[in-house]
Parts: structure tokens; C-alpha cells; sequence
């Protein structure tokens, strides 16, 4: 009897233990991150490392030949060259646009994936100091496809966008109408008593 009840116990046992690792597997396969994440992050730290040392052959490597990217002030730069052009005229001739510029940027999940597909966003802290030397540091979003060709990701598409409500730029223009608007009161006041001075004095 005892015999009996201690082959059933195992029988149990050995069940709910293969039931228990079936659980387990299947979930680490279910959930398993796809390795294409891992390549993407690669992608992410190659951008940055361009960024930095300012590498625009670099920079046109990783995107696809018939890349389109529409930039913060709404200018469409459409392929590779297209993107050179903006980019040297903006930052590499004799009177650049742009004397230095920093940026960090961070995605906010998981590219999403569609295949060979990816389509990735987040948000970008730019630091840029203009040739007239006003400096504008703005938060901003930018959305980005990607795909993968010839065991290589690249970007096919990006763009980039500004708070229209809220930046340096706008900022910088309230101040200004502040200003002048406050000194044509201030100019206003002190002519209004010279002249009042002078037309009393006259009397």
C-alpha cells in the first residue's frame, strides 16, 4: 500500500514539476526581447558618437539612400545628398548658421517592429549657438522609420519638431516686446513731462 501512494505522490510530483518548467519556458520564449533591440541600441550609440565628433560622412552611412528628413524649421532634405547640403550649408561653410551645436537624445520605448521594419521616437535636448551668438537650448521630439537592408539598419525617414508654444526662440521675442515696450513707456513719460515743461514755461 505505502508502495502504492509513494508511486502516485511521484507521478504527481514529476507532473506538476514538468508542468512547472513547460510554464517557464514558454514564457522566457514568449518574452524573450528581440535581438533586433540590441542592434537598434548599436545604431543609437554609433548616432551619438557621429554627433559628437561632428562626422557627416559618418551620419550619411546610417541613413538609406532615399532617406527624408524634415527638419525644425520645416526644410525637407530628400537622400543622402540632400542631407549633406542642408547640413554643410547649416554648419560647415565660411558663415554657417550654426557656430556649435550639442545634442542628446533618448527614445521613449522599445522601437516598434513590423519585420524589417522599425519605427522608433523619443526627445532631444539641443544645445545651439548661432553665428549671431543667441544661444538656444530647446527640448524637442522627433520620430524616426527604420529598416533593416543587407544585415544593416538605417533610417529611411525622420522628423524633427519644436514646441511651438514654448521655446528660446519665442521667449527671446517676449522679452524683446517687453522691452521695447517698456522703454517707449519710459521715452514716452520723459518726453510727455519736456514737453509739458516746455509749454508751461511758455505760458
Amino acid at each position: 500500500m505505502n508502495c502504492f501512494l509513494n508511486q502516485i505522490i511521484n507521478k504527481v510530483t514529476m507532473k506538476h514539476l514538468f508542468v512547472f518548467l513547460l510554464l517557464v519556458f514558454t514564457q522566457q520564449t514568449l518574452f524573450a526581447e528581440d535581438p533586433a533591440h540590441a542592434e537598434l541600441r548599436q545604431l543609437k550609440s554609433e548616432f551619438e558618437d557621429i554627433l559628437k565628433k561632428r562626422d557627416i560622412d559618418g551620419l550619411l552611412n546610417l541613413l538609406h539612400p532615399n532617406v527624408v528628413i524634415t527638419w525644425h524649421n520645416t526644410e525637407v532634405s530628400r537622400g543622402r545628398e540632400g542631407v549633406k547640403k542642408f547640413i554643410t550649408r547649416m554648419i560647415f561653410t565660411d558663415s554657417p548658421v550654426v557656430k556649435e551645436f550639442h545634442t542628446e537624445f533618448d527614445v521613449d520605448e522599445l522601437t516598434i517592429l513590423y519585420g524589417n521594419t522599425g519605427i522608433a521616437f523619443g526627445n532631444s535636448n539641443d544645445n545651439l549657438v548661432l553665428s549671431e551668438g543667441v544661444e538656444i537650448k530647446s527640448k524637442n521630439r522627433w520620430t524616426a522609420t527604420l529598416v533593416k537592408e543587407k544585415n544593416k539598419w538605417l533610417v529611411t525617414s525622420a522628423h524633427l519638431s519644436s514646441n511651438l508654444f514654448d521655446n528660446t526662440l519665442l521667449s527671446a521675442a517676449k522679452s524683446s516686446v517687453y522691452f521695447i515696450g517698456a522703454l517707449s513707456l519710459v521715452l514716452g513719460i520723459i518726453f510727455g513731462l519736456g514737453a509739458g515743461k516746455f509749454f508751461f514755461k511758455k505760458r
